[in-house]
C-alpha cells in the first residue's frame, strides 16, 4: 500500500509538460522589402501566413516553413501539379529551444521576453539567429508572441542565399534595401 501512495505521489510531483503549439490561422510574418532596382525605391509588404510548428516536452521550437505559405505564389494563379508538389514541400525549418514551463509558468496577462537563438535547417544553410521575443499569457491556454524590440533581416545576406534570392527574384527583385524588416505576430496554444 505503502508503495501504491508513493508512485501516486510521484506521478503528482511530476509537472505535466505543455503541448504548446503554433495556430495557423492567427499566426504570421510579414516582412517589408525595398526595391532599388528601379528608377525610385519601391517598398512592398509580404507575408508567410498559417505558421505551423510546436514545443515539444523538451523544449524544442520547430517550425517549417514552405513557398506555399507566403503571399508570392498567388501572383501566379493557378499553377500545375508539380509546381503546387514543389510549394508544400518544406524549404527550412527554424529550430530553437524554449522550455515550455516557463510558458506554463505565466499568468494570464503577464509577459516574459526570452532571446532565442534560433537555427536554420536546410542542406543549403547553415545559420544562427538570436531573436528577442515576448511571450504574453492572453488566456488559460493561449500565448501571443511577438518581437520584444524592431526586427530586421539584411538584405544582403537574403539576396546571398540562392533559393531565396530565387524566389525574390520570381517576385521581379533583383536589388532590395539591406534593412527588411519583420513583423511577427503569432499565436501559441496549449493543446
Amino acid at each position: 500500500m505503502k508503495a501504491l501512495i508513493a508512485f501516486f505521489s510521484l506521478l503528482l510531483a511530476v509537472p505535466a509538460q505543455a503541448d504548446w503549439q503554433l495556430d495557423p490561422g492567427r499566426s504570421t510574418v510579414q516582412a517589408t522589402i525595398t526595391q532599388l532596382d528601379g528608377e525610385t525605391p519601391q517598398t512592398h509588404h509580404h507575408q508567410v501566413r498559417d505558421l505551423q510548428g510546436d514545443i515539444s516536452a523538451d523544449g524544442t521550437l520547430r517550425l517549417p516553413l514552405k513557398l506555399s505559405q507566403t503571399d508570392a505564389l498567388s501572383r501566379f494563379g493557378e499553377m500545375p501539379t508539380w509546381a503546387e508538389m514543389l510549394a508544400n514541400t518544406t524549404l527550412v525549418t527554424l529550430v530553437a529551444q524554449m522550455p515550455p514551463e516557463r510558458l506554463d509558468e505565466l499568468d494570464i496577462g503577464e509577459s516574459l521576453v526570452e532571446t532565442l537563438t534560433f537555427r536554420v535547417q536546410s542542406d543549403l544553410v547553415n545559420q544562427e539567429e538570436s531573436v528577442p521575443l515576448r511571450f504574453t499569457r492572453e488566456g488559460l491556454n493561449e500565448v501571443r508572441v511577438t518581437h520584444a524590440e524592431p526586427m530586421a533581416m539584411d538584405g544582403r545576406a537574403l539576396m546571398a542565399n540562392a533559393t531565396v534570392r530565387s524566389v525574390l527574384s520570381l517576385l521581379g527583385y533583383q536589388e532590395i534595401d539591406e534593412h527588411v524588416p519583420i513583423t511577427l505576430d503569432a499565436l501559441l496554444v496549449n493543446r
